[in-house]
């Protein structure tokens, strides 16, 4: 997920680079996107982890 959101972060710099304003912006509005889901899977991973089995 975040290889996606770099991915894109990349395409909307190149893209205002070469002056495409409305690529860039749809770009960059998927990266912020991905990024946030990103996060909540980190999150959510993080707090449920792998807990040992109950003896």
């Amino acid at each position: 997920m975040m290889y996606w959101a770099v991915v894109f972060f990349v395409i909307a710099l190149i893209a205002a680079f070469l002056g495409f304003g409305g690529i860039a912006a749809s770009a960059a509005g998927i990266a912020k996107i991905l990024f946030v889901v990103f996060l909540a899977l980190a999150a959510i991973s993080l707090i449920s982890g792998r807990r040992r089995p109950a003896l």
